[in-house]
């Protein structure tokens, strides 16, 4: 299973969250960080990984075939043994990894892809900030589960009517979770059609020590089950974890004028059919439905 966490405005944590996620994944599923952040790596920064093996490293041995267990011998452990592909903090060197890395239907599902379809396998991949022309868009489009982070607050979410229809085609299966203090979820849904599958917590000492942060407390630093940011992604991994199994949504196939969003793939609204859809992705709402798992706002990291 592949699962992209990305944003498309901000710095919403989602390198914080894709850890937390990836740490507590249920078990007995072999879970893998795949750092596919066109802007480059925190995580080798963040605990003091070596360069290699890492991204590039992976980059270069795909050239020459790609096996199943390709990418886990280019990774590292982070302090809690959860295994990392970390790619490096400078821009130029992480895009074109990612270029090389990018499947490409001509040759293949692609390494990363690869890895994901065998069993009992999770890769978890931090695209962080992705627009159309990302190096790390193929990577989201091929992913099973796409985890859309945004902050709660009017600016961010001012932007997300024209785009989510277009975050709607590059996945079979996008979840919106909002990060931090401002519109609630049902405000979120009336204001947007899409259902936020909720709300993540506010944990400082929990993502300082998803973060490698100094002078985190001693009883966080080993064990996300302990703090409420990692306990919030156990529920929302078991969730994903059968979100990926269920059968593919067929897309709303909209006429020449409309959108083309296919609705069905967000999270659903019950009332409200999928032809009531404007062509800004909007549609009209019966009534405010609560986040489910809901939490606590503020920022996550």
């Amino acid at each position: 299973m592949l699962v992209a966490v990305l944003s498309l405005k901000g710095s919403p944590g989602a390198t914080t969250f894709t850890v937390a996620l990836a740490a507590r994944w249920p078990a007995p599923s072999r879970v893998l960080v795949v750092e596919t952040d066109p802007s480059g790596g925190d995580l080798g920064v963040r605990f003091s990984l070596s360069s290699a093996p890492g991204l590039v490293s992976l980059a270069a041995a795909a050239r020459h075939g790609v096996d199943p267990e390709l990418v886990w011998r280019h990774t590292q452990r982070l302090p809690g043994g959860l295994p990392v592909l970390a790619a490096p903090p400078d821009a130029e060197q992480a895009r074109a990894a990612l270029s090389a890395l990018a499947p490409d239907p001509t040759d293949g599902p692609g390494v990363l892809r690869v890895a994901a379809n065998q069993p009992g396998s999770v890769v978890v991949a931090d695209c962080g900030r992705v627009d159309p022309g990302s190096p790390a868009l193929p990577i989201v489009r091929s992913a099973d589960v796409l985890v859309l982070l945004s902050h709660a607050r009017a600016e961010d979410l001012a932007h997300l009517p024209r785009r989510l229809p277009a975050v709607g085609r590059w996945s079979p299966r996008p979840v919106l979770l909002l990060v931090g203090e401002g519109y609630s979820g049902a405000e979120v849904v009336r204001e947007l059609g899409v259902t936020p599958l909720g709300r993540v917590p506010h944990d400082p000492y929990g993502a300082a020590a998803l973060c490698g942060r100094p002078h985190t407390p001693r009883r966080w630093r080993h064990s996300p089950s302990r703090s409420a940011l990692g306990r919030y992604a156990h529920e929302v991994a078991v969730d994903l974890a059968a979100h990926g199994r269920l059968p593919v949504p067929i897309p709303y196939q909209a006429g020449p004028a409309a959108s083309s969003v296919p609705v069905a793939a967000w999270c659903p609204i019950p009332g409200v059919p999928p032809a009531a859809v404007s062509p800004y992705g909007l549609r009209p709402v019966p009534g405010a439905v609560p986040d489910r798992h809901e939490h606590g706002g503020g920022r996550a990291s």
